[in-house]
């Protein structure tokens, strides 16, 4: 199968779905497990649905994506569209002569023909079809309209469309290479809009004359198609051109099992990328929705993922979307980084904070930052809940609620009186204590057992003094975070507020 080429083929209308990320992967994983090549084209006809810059928004994403097609468009250094490949154009809107050689063609054998209802004509039809029960279609009445006499009208300017001539009787067959096979009754396959009146091509008749002419040996897309496949074989037939390998892939799913939307979460992968979710994590669950090489493994390199890939394994069913399941996979990657890739991919979410980036990387606060961050990195399912999680490390003061500084069974006397022996300890050891939490807990441990006091009345009132909240890590994990001047500086303001 070294003859193996497929396609991603979005369209420009927004960010991109992360369903629509599944699609590209598949793609690109059947590509290199049969060592084909995989391409990138923007089907951009609807330029009623065109949004301004999506398609550079769609190739930042694949790029974050790691997903690297071997031809269509490309961002280059500057920021500008570039293409790559001998099958190009690669973007729609740049290949409207080459669809009206081929509409003529159509036209040509009979297989097409000119409609010239107008859109009143045409909302009749449908209310008429929806009162009566019958399916909704166009009736195909401009079939009767001597090819001639059309072709008159069209010259004199008159509005119209090319539609697809689909055969009144018989079946059309798809072959789908997860689904089996799949039969139509053509009585009930509309005759496609091949061309608007606008003069584009619909995605119908694009997508079939691309796909030939960038010789795409496998269809790969979304379960969405299936119903327009049969339209897109009898293309293939009246061209006389072989008819690709279909596979559609079933639909992403809400917990309910609708249809995955918006309107109950996220759905755009850069939604999932601001959160902070990693690209390694984002692959490793989208690939395993609908599809597992083994049925136990979890967590998949994407190499294994292209070694394994199998259009035949994909479930036929909808694949429920399980955010518990993308959390889980994310903390797996984020406790595996690297401590510096960690830091790098972490500091935008700072910066988007308020948080000086120099300061972080270079400045008084960069060892506070390299350890906060070492110290949530285990509790936190994406990057944004770092910062959030260790605000309180960063603050230049703060602000003490007196009610919660004593442990709930004791008196303010108490904290004051543990505060003050904690802050004695703390004054007369080494700098070097503060490298390793293990060292303070063992320096602090030993003074409250030395004192005769409980853990509860003193460790209490030492962490609230250096975290200001009820809720948080240990106070050994967060004095090592802080340092020992930082830390003393808590503690004697603590000290102060009960005063």
């Amino acid at each position: 199968m070294n003859t193996v080429r497929v396609r991603f083929a979005p369209s420009p209308t927004g960010f991109l779905h992360i369903g629509g990320l599944r699609t590209a992967l598949y793609n690109e994983f059947f590509a290199r497990r049969h060592g084909g090549t995989f391409l990138l084209r923007i089907e951009d006809t609807d330029q009623t649905r065109y949004v301004p810059g999506a398609v550079e928004n769609l190739l930042r994403t694949l790029e974050w994506s790691g997903i690297k097609p071997d031809e269509g468009p490309y961002l280059d250094a500057a920021g500008q569209i570039q293409e790559r490949g001998e099958h190009g154009p690669y973007i729609q809107s740049q290949r409207l002569e080459i669809y009206r050689q081929y509409i003529a063609e159509l036209l040509e054998k009979g297989r097409a023909y000119r409609c010239f209802c107008t859109s009143e004509t045409l909302d009749e039809m449908r209310k008429n079809q929806e009162v009566s029960g019958r399916p909704v279609m166009y009736d195909r009445r401009c079939r009767s309209i001597k090819p001639e006499d059309a072709a008159a009208r069209a010259a004199a300017g008159e509005k119209h469309v090319i539609r697809l001539l689909v055969p009144a009787v018989g079946h059309t067959v798809v072959e789908d290479a997860i689904r089996g096979t799949v039969s139509f009754d053509n009585s009930v396959v509309d005759d496609q809009v091949l061309i608007k009146s606008d003069g584009f091509p619909t995605y119908h008749l694009a997508n079939v004359v691309d796909d030939h002419l960038m010789g795409i040996t496998h269809v790969i897309r979304g379960e969405e198609w299936l119903p327009s496949t049969p339209k897109h074989v009898l293309l293939y037939q009246a061209f006389g051109w072989i008819v690709p390998v279909f596979a559609h892939v079933p639909l992403l799913l809400n917990p309910d099992r609708s249809k995955l939307s918006k309107r109950q979460g996220d759905v755009a992968v850069e939604d999932y990328r601001n959160k902070g979710y990693l690209p390694q994590a984002i692959i490793n669950f989208v690939a395993l929705l609908g599809w597992n090489p083994s049925g136990t493994q979890e967590i998949y390199a994407k190499q294994e993922l292209c070694d394994k890939f199998e259009l035949g394994k994909i479930n036929k069913g909808g694949a429920v979307f399980n955010k518990e399941k993308l959390d889980w996979l994310n903390r797996e990657y984020i406790k595996q980084m690297s401590e510096e890739d960690l830091l790098a991919a972490v500091l935008p979410y700072y910066v988007a904070a308020g948080y000086a980036a120099e300061a972080l990387t270079s400045g008084v606060l960069s060892q506070v930052f390299r350890r906060a961050v070492a110290l949530e990195r285990s509790r936190v399912a994406v990057l944004s809940e770092l910062v959030a999680g260790t605000e309180y490390l960063f603050q230049s003061s703060l602000v003490y609620d007196k009610a919660i500084l004593p442990w709930k069974k004791s008196t303010a006397a108490v904290a004051v009186e543990r505060l003050r022996g904690i802050i004695d300890l703390l004054e007369n050891i080494p700098e070097t204590s503060f490298d390793d939490a293990k060292a303070i807990e063992q320096e602090v441990i030993r003074f409250i057992a030395d004192r005769g006091w409980t853990n509860a009345e003193t460790l209490w009132p030492m962490r609230v003094a250096l975290t200001a909240r009820a809720a948080s890590p240990s106070p050994f994990e967060v004095a090592w975070a802080l340092g020992k001047k930082l830390t003393l500086e808590r503690l004697n303001s603590a000290l102060n507020a009960l005063k």
